[in-house]
């Protein structure tokens, strides 16, 4: 095995001072280092800041579906207790049942694009 494989490197590059103070000023609010940004750049990588917001996005998306559920179980439970539900009020309800499975199908779209960015 070659010993250098695992080494690092430095290269050095001339940029202006203008542009050094701008890339500096990125990666302190995107709380990255500049090699970060300058690697990820050149490999096409999504950046570990940008894949913090995505698998934050995604948590934010899977409490919203969570508490959709449990707002479906307590529904179902108030209809199951009086053994009626309206002819109107079931229509709704399904409705509303089906707007739910088309956002959380388009959610799993935006998920697998996502996984697809966080893979690379």
């Amino acid at each position: 095995m070659d010993k250098m494989a695992n080494k690092e490197a430095i290269i050095k590059f001339r940029i202006e001072v203008k542009r050094k103070i701008s890339w500096k000023n990125i990666c302190t609010r995107r709380n990255i280092s500049l090699s970060e940004m300058i690697i990820d750049s050149v490999e096409k990588r999504l950046p570990n800041y940008e894949r913090r917001k995505v698998l934050s996005y995604i948590e934010k998306q899977d409490n919203s579906f969570a508490k959709v559920e449990n707002n479906i179980n307590q529904i179902a439970r108030i209809a199951n207790s009086q053994k009626f539900l309206s002819k109107n009020d079931f229509d709704s309800f399904n409705l509303i049942l089906k707007e739910i499975l088309r956002l959380k199908q388009e959610q799993n779209k935006t998920f697998i694009q996502f996984y697809a960015l966080l893979a690379k």
